[in-house]
This record gives C-alpha cells, structure tokens and sequence, in this order.
C-alpha cells in the first residue's frame, strides 16, 4: 500500500521530526535522506527503525527493515533536497560521551565552540573526516548534531566521526588530562603561522564563531596559532579555515 495523502499519521511523524528540534530529541530518533548516507548510517552501525520509499525515484536495493512506500507528491513533501534518490530513513541517536574517547599518541582533535549554523558543522565534519581528524567537539555547542542540514552537508560524514559535544571546562578538563597540545586560533602579537606548530603529537586546534571568534574562556589556555595570509583580509569562512588546519596537519603526519 502507498502512502499518498499529507494526513497520514506516519507522514506527519516523519515531518516533524524534520522541523522539530525538540521533538526529534526527546523521540530519541533522526531522518536521513538519499542512499549514500544511508548507506553510511548502516555502515557504522546506526540503528534503522524503518524506511520511506518512492518507488518511482528509488534504483537501490530495498534495506531489511520497515518500508513505508509513498507517492512522489508524498515524497517531495518530506524530501529535505525534494525530489533526491527516493529514500529516506529514521535511526536511532546515539548517545556519546567524551569521557569515552581514547585519544591516540598522535591524535588530533579539533574544536569549534558555539557554532550555530548546521551547514557550517556538516562542512567542518566533511573536512575532519577527509583528513583524518581523530574527532571533533563542540563546545558550548548550539546545533543538533542530528539536524538533517548537518547530515546533508556532512554527506553523511556524521556517521563515521568521533563527535562529541561538552561545555568548556568539561573540554578544557579532557585536554589537560589527555596532555593534548592547545592550540587557539586569537589574533593577538603572540601568535604564530601553523607551519611553526608541530601537529605530529596529541594535539587540539580551537575555532570559535565566525562573528566573534573564541570566547574570553579561552584566554591564555592555549598558544595561539593562525593560518598564513596575504591578501588584505585577515579571517577566512570558518569552515574553510578548519579545512586547511586538517589538511596541514595531515600533511605533517604524512611528511
């Protein structure tokens, strides 16, 4: 049987799940869409509670588990892209602590504090997981890891990372702990290019939020660290910048 009408109980459910932050958290569960990051969702062991399908659009395989099929209208409804691949699935959150990662000898974590955007935390997550970063935290942290514009622009990255989310002193704890170098990215005299930085060892580089960098926590908590510029701005997109630290500190390792 078809789902084609916009009442439906089950389409209602999936929509606000979608839309609703608070709803989508306290469900305990998350939508994902299009069949390379379901693909990766089952991949690293998410746990799927079923599956909306549009037969006309979909060309994969159907998974095992509950399959709704629904109309294209239908679809294009609860599509986050519209008309994309014609498979969307619900899984299971998982909760995760810091106190459970076990940093490597060289492990290098990187840290974004109060990053807003879900866009932004899906492209960061996409360049973490490229270039081999170890995880990712977000202090004092205002968006849902599980938002679908996270999960979209992630590719599904999400997925396959070690994400974490705490407040300062908790982070600030871990690395103090873990003997992780800090790393923060405030312009000040004492700052140096990140080719002078040694990212060979545990090492953590911190990001705060486009409009105003990292909060005064961080204040002398860490050896400030910037990325080498020649033109006549002096700060970069702040995905853009967390893809050029990974990348840097991939080539250290590789070197």
């Amino acid at each position: 049987m078809i789902i084609e009408s916009f009442q439906n109980e089950k389409i209602k459910h999936i929509t606000k799940l979608l839309t609703d932050n608070r709803f989508r958290k306290k469900s305990g569960v998350f939508v994902v869409e299009g069949q390379q990051e379901n693909e990766r969702a089952q991949k690293y062991h998410f746990e799927a509670v079923e599956f909306y399908i549009c037969e006309n659009i979909f060309k994969g395989s159907n998974p095992k588990e509950k399959i709704h099929l629904v109309s294209d209208k239908v679809y294009e409804k609860i599509a986050y892209r519209g008309s994309s691949e014609g498979i969307i699935g619900v899984y299971k959150t998982k909760e995760s602590h810091l106190n459970k990662f076990q940093p490597k000898e060289n492990s290098t974590v990187i840290i974004v504090e109060g990053v807003e955007k879900p866009g932004n935390l899906g492209a960061i997550l996409r360049s973490c997981e490229a270039f081999g970063i170890d995880a990712l935290i977000v202090a004092d942290g205002k968006t849902d890891f599980y938002n679908p514009n996270v999960i979209r622009s992630s590719v599904g990255c999400l997925f396959g990372m070690e994400i974490f989310q705490a407040e300062n002193n908790e982070v600030y704890e871990f690395l103090q702990k873990n003997n992780f170098s800090i790393y923060t990215t405030i312009m000040d005299e004492t700052s140096k290019d990140m080719f002078e930085r040694d990212f060979t060892k545990r090492s953590a580089v911190l990001f705060g939020t486009e409009h105003s960098g990292l909060s005064d926590f961080w204040y002398d908590k860490g050896e400030n660290t910037l990325i080498p510029m020649t033109g006549s701005i002096d700060s970069l997109n702040l995905s853009n910048a967390v893809a050029i630290t990974c990348y840097e500190t991939l080539r250290q390792k590789k070197a």
